[in-house]
């Protein structure tokens, strides 16, 4: 959900996102970036994203991401994608929370003219592209993103679309068709670019948050399960298939973000709970230190707003009120004398040692046994020095509506592969080193490639860098020419 937005649909790419995808049976990659990278983040950082968002055989892409990884940007992730003919780059918020993929329009009545993040923001203009084409209500993607047909649908008047987030913010435009640039995995680290057809959002009118410049980016890129996805849309052409894998890396930054089918590491997988919107699964049994919280049983039963939301596009990690005070009291037994101050919403202490040895760690158990280990400093993030706040978070409080929910996002995610497999409707996750390879099957071939890390925030300092050197030798030579 992006920024915490209760409505979106679950998209997952990777999330440089130069969108680089596979056919079913290949690999790609797409180039993520972290929004906060290269910037001071604060701690009202963190607090604004979150309530923002509350045929043939396939291949597999390699998505590479970018960022600097810390506590505070993790689940702040943004990838680079190309479209149209002749392809331009756009940048996109990666949301696992929800569904379409949608890009500001050239005929956008508010949508923010520059952004502080350091990145150039381009209209999308469906006349400037050779192979744009607008959506009419009549096609069967409209009817199927709207649940029906449309009540006074004439041929030639456009598929629109609007969609409202959890913060309050929103979208409204009309559907397009052109080719997604992607890079598709051919060989051990090596790809090559590829195209693929995809129907998107043309965002015309932008409210909230998404209207403001100082965050801003060109749009969003759901990858959820719904048939208007970009992942799904990639599937039913045979490109790609139904199964994406991503791993954030807080220590060195980047990561790794891909579309295919993982062979290395193994991943232990617990079953997706059906018919739900988001990424939901089984949650069983919380252990902190060793012992198990006592809680009754129906707080972990599945629903609406039940069971447990596997989100990479959410920051924090959200439990229900009962949940979150036994959840606390546990953490904190051994440190009564601490002193609590609130920091724009957030509980923080100073404590001047290291928190993996003071604190214990927190273990989700979930069906099929699967584990999910939280260390402390997966758990608290730091403020400052010697300041530590905690990133669960209540989340009868935090939501607006007052419900109980159990959300995990990027801050428990991070340093780990998850692997999100569709097809078999299964989610799973491995401790993992981030900053290494994986590897992907090749459907197509049968052929397994490495697929690396990225980190495109290092990419960008070091080609701002080279530019700036090769900017000052022209100066130096116009000098001496002179």
């Amino acid at each position: 959900m992006a920024s915490m937005r209760s409505s979106s649909p679950l998209l997952v790419l990777f999330l440089v996102l130069s969108v680089y995808s596979r056919q079913a049976s290949g690999a790609g990659f797409l180039k993520v970036q972290n929004k906060f990278a290269g910037r001071n983040r604060t701690i009202a950082d963190l607090g604004a994203h979150d309530s923002r968002r509350r045929g043939r055989i396939l291949a597999a892409i390699d998505l590479p991401l970018g960022g600097l990884g810390l506590p505070t940007d993790t689940g702040l992730y943004y990838a680079q994608i190309g479209i149209g003919t002749p392809s331009k780059n756009y940048y996109v918020q990666v949301d696992t929370g929800s569904d379409i993929l949608w890009v500001n329009c050239i005929s956008c009545v508010r949508c923010p003219k520059k952004s502080d993040l350091g990145i150039q923001l381009t209209l999308y203009d469906p006349k400037g592209s050779q192979s744009g084409n607008l959506v009419s209500c009549k096609e069967n993607f409209c009817s199927s993103a709207n649940g029906g047909e449309i009540p006074g649908c004439l041929g030639n008047i456009p598929c629109q679309y609007s969609v409202m987030y959890g913060d309050g913010s929103s979208t409204a435009g009309y559907f397009v068709t052109d080719f997604l640039q992607y890079e598709q995995v051919t060989g051990h680290h090596q790809t090559k670019q590829a195209n693929a057809s995809v129907t998107f959002g043309c965002g015309a009118q932008q409210a909230g948050d998404l209207g403001s410049s100082s965050e801003a980016l060109d749009g969003i890129l759901g990858f959820g399960q719904s048939n208007s996805s970009m992942l799904s849309q990639l599937a039913s052409a045979g490109k790609v298939s139904k199964v994406f894998s991503h791993c954030l890396d807080t220590i060195n930054g980047g990561g790794i973000f891909a579309i295919g089918r993982v062979v290395q590491p193994k991943v232990k997988t617990t079953p997706l709970v059906p018919n739900q919107l988001h990424y939901n699964v089984n949650l069983k049994k919380i252990e902190v230190g060793g012992t198990f919280l006592r809680l009754p049983t129906d707080l972990f039963e599945t629903g609406d707003r039940k069971g447990t939301i596997i989100d990479s596009g959410t920051t924090l990690s959200y439990l229900p009120d009962e949940a979150y005070t036994k959840l606390y009291d546990a953490v904190f037994a051994n440190h009564q004398g601490l002193s609590f101050h609130t920091i724009q919403d957030f509980l923080c202490f100073q404590y001047p040692g290291s928190v993996d040895d003071g604190f214990p760690e927190v273990v989700f158990h979930f069906e099929n046994s699967l584990l999910l280990n939280v260390y402390p400093h997966d758990y608290f993030f730091q403020n400052g020095d010697s300041i530590y706040c905690l990133g669960f978070q209540n989340g009868g409080v935090q939501s607006k509506d007052g419900k109980d929910m159990f959300l995990l996002g990027d801050l428990v995610l991070s340093n780990k592969l998850v692997l999100y497999d569709l097809e078999n409707q299964v989610i799973g996750w491995t401790e993992y080193n981030c900053s290494s390879s994986i590897q992907i099957k090749d459907e197509k071939t049968g052929a397994i490639y490495a697929v690396d890390a990225h980190n495109i925030s290092s990419a960008y300092r070091f080609e701002l860098g080279l530019s700036i050197m090769l900017l000052l030798l022209m100066i130096m030579i116009l000098c001496m020419v002179h």
